[in-house]
């Protein structure tokens, strides 16, 4: 599929001065790269513009919309924006972008311009459907720790660790809310049931497979293995032939996202259960008025990241988090945004949050569902210690955890593995 090319409107930022007294600036990049952004509708490329902007690196934004354009339309512009920019190196977030049959990094291997992709989902998830080609010249920079030596071992040479982070002029203290959205505690998250079905409807499993999915999920979830599709060679080789006999990469793709979001679904619903001695505010899809009993609880819709989440957040005394088990090792974006917005996060423990908080004294955790309840209790009779952490787990995060401190490490890490373009 060869994407549609759009026009991207020009993004007004205000000066950090206003919001981040706090903030520690990376450390300057000399000379300051010529970045072609490969723009889709992932959220996560509005943070990476708004951070390029403030470091002053030259960028150029190609707009790879979802809908199909002609094969030589897309190699002309692609071309055209090549040469008028001349970049140093591209960048996309989660391969977005980069189609499936191969075009576009046939474009760029001619000069051997390198390509950046940014992974903040499981890119097990992604990267078997698009062609093994320019691997020499692409740097793959992954959110979770753990995928660095998988990733290498599927003959991607540059791999690094870049975690997700927070724009803080976005997430605030501060920011306008809705009185609706007091609560003692407050959960955003999908309920996970519409997604798990159409995964299942995706992969059109044989009976018997289909039929032993929970079993597997629930062995998935309490496991280290990060690939659900590697899980299920090793611990059930019984089933194996029967995913093999999926055939389509598609379709085989699809039933270890389903076993995924299956194990998510469950792990989800078993931490949220442990809120409801607290009459939590649950914001999401409707799937929850299926999971949980009536009563007890609010509902409110789906909330829009930007426009809801930076008001949200500081209305709720406990912010909630349980993380999607396609990271286990990992944190996800809400670790960052919560403190950025000056509100108090209780999380659950990940293996690599050491490596980016201090745990109790940054951030607030929880290390088993069954640890939820008593530790709400615990946060919701300290006012005075959420307060204490709420306000270290934002410097923590200006200090070191802002999407241009990620930029400018992509930046370096690209300079010092292909140089600059002459």
């Amino acid at each position: 599929m060869i994407p549609r090319i759009r026009s991207v409107p020009r993004v007004d930022i205000p000066g950090p001065e206003r919001y981040m007294p706090h903030m520690v600036q990376p450390p300057e990049i000399t000379p300051k790269p010529r970045v072609l952004l490969l723009t889709s509708l992932y959220f996560l490329m509005g943070e990476v513009v708004a951070a390029l902007t403030r470091l002053g690196v030259p960028h150029r934004l190609l707009d790879l919309g979802g809908k199909e354009m002609d094969r030589d339309l897309f190699v002309s512009r692609v071309r055209e924006a090549m040469a008028g920019f001349r970049p140093d190196f591209l960048l996309t977030v989660n391969h977005l972008g980069v189609d499936r049959e191969g075009v576009l990094l046939d474009l760029l291997e001619p000069d051997g311009l390198p390509l950046a992709s940014w992974f903040v989902d499981n890119p097990f998830l992604i990267l078997p459907l698009y062609p093994r080609r320019h691997l020499e010249r692409t740097a793959l920079f992954t959110w979770d720790a753990d995928n660095v030596e998988v990733l290498r071992g599927f003959g991607f040479p540059h791999v690094s660790w870049l975690p997700l982070g927070a724009d803080p002029e976005r997430f605030r203290p501060g920011a306008p809310g809705r009185d609706t959205w007091n609560a003692p505690v407050s959960f955003v998250g999908n309920s996970m049931l519409a997604k798990v079905a159409g995964r299942l409807a995706a992969s059109d499993p044989p009976p018997e497979l289909a039929a032993r999915a929970e079993e597997v999920a629930r062995a998935f979830g309490a496991s280290d293995e990060p690939s659900a599709a590697r899980f299920l060679r090793d611990r059930f080789p019984d089933l194996w032939p029967l995913f093999l006999g999926l055939r389509s990469p598609v379709r085989m793709l699809a039933f270890e996202t389903y076993l995924t979001w299956l194990s998510t679904r469950d792990y989800r619903l078993s931490c949220v259960r442990g809120l409801l001695p607290f009459e939590p505010l649950i914001a999401g899809d409707p799937g929850w008025f299926e999971l949980l009993p009536p009563g007890g609880w609010r509902h409110h819709p789906e909330l829009s990241y930007y426009d809801d989440l930076p008001g949200f957040y500081p209305r709720a005394a406990i912010n909630f988090n349980c993380t999607s088990l396609q990271m286990k090792g990992a944190v996800n974006q809400r670790v960052f945004d919560v403190p950025a917005s000056g509100a108090f996060l209780l999380t659950d423990r990940r293996r690599q949050m050491e490596r980016l908080f201090e745990p109790d004294r940054e951030m607030a955790v929880y290390d088993r569902p069954e640890d939820v309840s008593a530790q709400v209790r615990r946060w919701l009779d300290d006012p005075t210690g959420r307060a204490r952490l709420a306000e270290a787990g934002r410097r923590r995060v200006l200090a070191e955890h802002t999407y241009d401190h990620r930029l400018a490490a992509l930046m370096r890490t690209m300079r010092r593995t292909f140089g600059a373009r002459p």
